[in-house]
């Protein structure tokens, strides 16, 4: 027997079991996590339990070592991917328990712009830390982000561009939602490679993020700042 097959998940005791999926996800093994989701479903974890203390943990690692360049990319798609696969089964059973997400967040590329990598890493990183992303996907005119954020009900709007020339389509979409008199209903994070804290300010974003690392750290700031402004005095 190989040496990757002496580890056998339903003989793992909870707290070993829970760093192994650790681990797991680490390496990217969906079919892993998926088998140890359900073996800790089946030994009566709650399903937010599985999310917290087994997965959104497990992406915190993923998340620090992305931060600190020891993982990169590709690595952090397979973990991402890992993660989904535990999502998958656990996600109708949150709905069941009414289990509220950490926030919900619509992400999209801005029209002109068809470039997705980063922005799909940040909304399967956001979903690793337990938001609920909408994806609109690329070249989103203002009126579908709208829509969106409406439909949704969501708090954060995040917006990515690679090329300068569709940069300045944020700030239409800012000053829209200012027109509207609801830019203060949302979070509106920005990022894309040509983007920096400056260009952030000077649109009147709420904050800009390099990379899927900080977007996840900055949301939860945020959201733990909106949750404290909302709690009765």
């Amino acid at each position: 027997m190989a040496d990757e097959e002496d580890i056998i998940l339903s003989e793992l005791e909870d707290e070993e079991l829970t760093l192994q999926m650790h681990d797991d996800l680490y390496d990217g093994l969906k079919e892993e996590i998926e088998e140890a989701v359900n073996i800790l479903l089946a030994r009566g974890w709650t399903p937010y339990d599985v999310l917290t203390k087994a997965l959104v943990a497990g992406m915190t690692i993923v998340g620090i070592d992305f931060r600190d360049g020891i993982l990169f990319v590709p690595e952090v798609l397979l973990a991402a991917n890992a993660m989904k696969g535990g999502m998958g089964i656990l996600k109708p059973l949150l709905a069941e328990t009414g289990a509220a997400p950490v926030g919900k967040m619509v992400i999209g590329t801005v029209k002109g712009d068809i470039h997705d990598i980063g922005k799909n890493l940040v909304a399967m990183m956001m979903e690793g830390a337990g938001f609920e992303v909408t994806d609109l996907g690329i070249n989103n005119s203002v009126e579908k982000y709208l829509d969106a954020l409406e439909n949704e009900k969501a708090d954060i709007l995040g917006m990515s561009a690679l090329l300068t020339t569709t940069m300045p389509y944020m700030k239409v979409v800012i000053d829209t939602l200012t027109e509207k008199n609801i830019r203060n209903d949302f979070i509106v994070l920005v990022g894309g490679a040509p983007l920096n804290e400056e260009f952030s300010k000077a649109i009147g974003a709420d904050a800009y993020c390099r990379d899927a690392a900080v977007a996840v750290e900055t949301a939860k700031e945020f959201m733990a700042r909106k949750h404290n402004q909302a709690a009765p005095q």
